[in-house]
């Protein structure tokens, strides 16, 4: 008899622990940014500019998105470039001097959004 109560206790272990376990894996895989150029309130210079955003996990470019706003408030969407590892973002434009915020949104394999922004100068 103490092995049936074994049993039903192994049965519970094995019922409890994908409960526990998923959602912690799942958490782990929402896309962080790990590194950008140009940096978190870093200066570049005035003309064409090459963006590039790495994060944690992998992305799904199609479906993710970057917004530049201007010194000036307009606000131009970035065409993201479809090459490139499987991890980052990469896409240019044309600056003019003056503050700037780059603003990202992506779709992270784990199928939850993450978004944030990225404030730098362009100018000599």
């Amino acid at each position: 008899m103490p092995d049936r109560g074994l049993t039903r206790h192994a049965r519970l272990l094995l019922a409890v622990f994908p409960l526990i376990a998923v959602p912690a894996a799942a958490a782990s895989a929402h896309a962080i940014l790990v590194a950008s150029q140009p940096p978190e309130g870093g200066t570049v210079p005035t003309g064409e500019a090459h963006f590039n955003l790495r994060f944690n996990s992998r992305i799904d470019r199609m479906r993710s998105r970057v917004v530049l706003t201007n010194p000036d408030h307009t606000q131009i969407t970035m065409p993201i470039s479809a090459e490139g590892k499987p991890d980052e973002i990469n896409t240019s434009a044309t600056l003019v001097p003056g503050a700037h915020v780059l603003r990202w949104q992506v779709l992270a394999i784990d199928g939850h959004i993450t978004r944030g922004d990225i404030s730098f100068t362009a100018g000599p």
